[in-house]
């Protein structure tokens, strides 16, 4: 708790930069897993990442909305030690070997060995600053306080200064995020923050050789059009990490998994594997659409929210018709589209048409989906019942018993169940495998189908 106790202990003296290579090297040589709930980025994003930690150097992560940029900037705290010594009373966290502030000077000359010490825990020694137009230098940086002038001290008095957040978070890790939309008069001034490790605040001739990391996110296309990062500023960043949405569906449906709020409800609810494969591949589907805007991208908060609704469309049937079992089927999809229609930016030239895309995009995925799943499955039994006349009518609000009774027994039920990989057959997802099955008929063009959003009639092909 004392200068002299510290240094009687042995404690090292390490830059931050240091402290983070060190700590990686040890997670590395354990094998443990440095950033868990970060999925996709194995192979891609977190070797780029690795290394510039091991450089140490300052690090931009580029990549569109949603894709994991903040998290990962995060869960970069978890590689400072659990706690570190400051100098008590300092603003700027000073290294008790090191101080960098007139305070913390005059402390350790004073009072020497005897100078008190505050241990600083982890999360204390970040800092995150969501860069907006009317960010000032004071708020990154410092500014004279009024209310210390006024005190009586003099304007060149050192002790005048209010220290901004990135003096304050010396010896740690600062993030801003959507560094492109700071002003370019503000960029200019993390100059010497990132060169030369210092602040110059209002002319006054003093020197802070901060200890810290600065990590900023920022958009592709705002990196290089709308908003831009003077050169610079640019050519201080040591290592850029381009990060990417999921690359497989299994990795968007495991994300999904892991984000998507479970609903705490009297009724159980349970999403088929196949409903979630329709989701991801919807979001999918829409990364490749020409008709989007692909410089504002397709968010994996987008399948998030999808995952959401679907669970809510369950639920909310299950409460209205009594059903022991909340089971999203495909007639619950419609609702799913009508409440994140908003969340997808087309182009321009595609005004007017939005729920057209959007619904054209989700048959395809339904398609998609259904041909992988069932491809080469024998239908012709449930074929011959509509070549026969039969005619099933489903809608938000058909409970799963009354469409199994449209139906009837089927012969190889347990087969299109296990090719759907459901693995317990009850009467919630029966109906919702079943419900799958004739809307992947009606896309093949083998069924008819007539109704809207909240409702459908499924009927065979010579069916008026």
């Amino acid at each position: 708790m004392t200068l002299g106790a510290l240094r009687a202990s042995g404690f090292s003296d390490r830059t931050v930069k240091h402290e983070l290579r060190d700590n990686l090297l040890a997670k590395l040589s354990a094998g443990k897993e440095l950033f868990p709930g970060l999925v996709g980025f194995d192979d891609s994003v977190l070797p780029a990442l690795e290394r510039g930690i091991l450089a140490g150097h300052d690090l931009i992560l580029l990549g569109e909305r949603g894709q994991a940029k903040t998290r990962l900037v995060r869960a970069l705290v978890e590689l400072l030690d659990e706690s570190t010594p400051a100098i008590e009373g300092t603003e700027t966290n000073d290294h008790p070997y090191r101080p960098i502030s007139a305070h913390g000077r005059a402390l350790v000359e004073d009072l020497g060995d005897d100078t008190p010490l505050v241990w600083i825990g982890r999360e204390d020694r970040y800092a995150e600053k969501l860069a907006t137009p009317d960010s000032s230098v004071g708020d990154l940086i410092g500014d004279v306080d009024p209310i210390k002038v006024a005190e009586g001290r003099y304007l060149g008095d050192e002790g005048t200064i209010h220290y901004g957040l990135i003096p304050r978070t010396n010896r740690g890790i600062v993030a801003i995020n959507e560094l492109p939309d700071l002003p370019e008069r503000i960029q200019v001034s993390l100059f010497n923050i990132l060169e030369e490790r210092d602040v110059q605040i209002r002319g006054y001739r003093i020197r802070l050789p901060l200890d810290m990391v600065l990590v900023a996110t920022a958009n592709p296309d705002d990196y290089t059009h709308r908003g831009r990062i003077v050169s610079p500023l640019k050519d201080r960043f040591g290592t850029q990490i381009r990060t990417h949405y999921p690359q497989t569906l299994r990795e968007e449906i495991r994300i999904m998994d892991q984000e998507a709020a479970s609903l705490q409800t009297s009724v159980p609810l349970r999403v088929p594997a196949f409903m979630k494969e329709v989701v991801a591949a919807l979001t999918a589907e829409l990364r490749r659409s020409p008709h989007v805007n692909h410089r504002s991208g397709i968010s994996v908060r987008y399948s998030i929210g999808n995952l959401e609704t679907l669970q809510a469309a369950a639920v909310r049937r299950a409460a209205r018709t009594g059903e022991p079992e909340a089971v999203p089927r495909v007639v619950d999809l419609p609702a799913m589209l009508a409440s994140s229609e908003g969340r997808v930016e087309f182009d321009t030239i595609e005004e007017g048409r939005e729920a057209d895309i959007l619904l054209r995009a989700m048959r395809v995925a339904e398609l998609e989906v259904f041909r992988r799943r069932l491809s080469g499955y024998d239908f012709t039994s449930l074929l011959e019942r509509f070549d026969g006349g039969l005619s099933i009518v489903t809608g938000e609000l058909t409970p799963a018993a009354e469409l199994l009774d449209a139906i009837g027994d089927l012969p190889g039920l347990a087969k299109l169940l296990e090719r759907l990989g459901v693995e317990e057959e009850n009467p919630g997802v029966a109906a919702s495998a079943l419900e799958f099955a004739l809307e992947g008929l009606y896309l093949s063009r083998r069924l008819n189908k007539d109704g809207g959003d909240r409702g459908a009639r499924y009927s065979g092909p010579e069916a008026a």
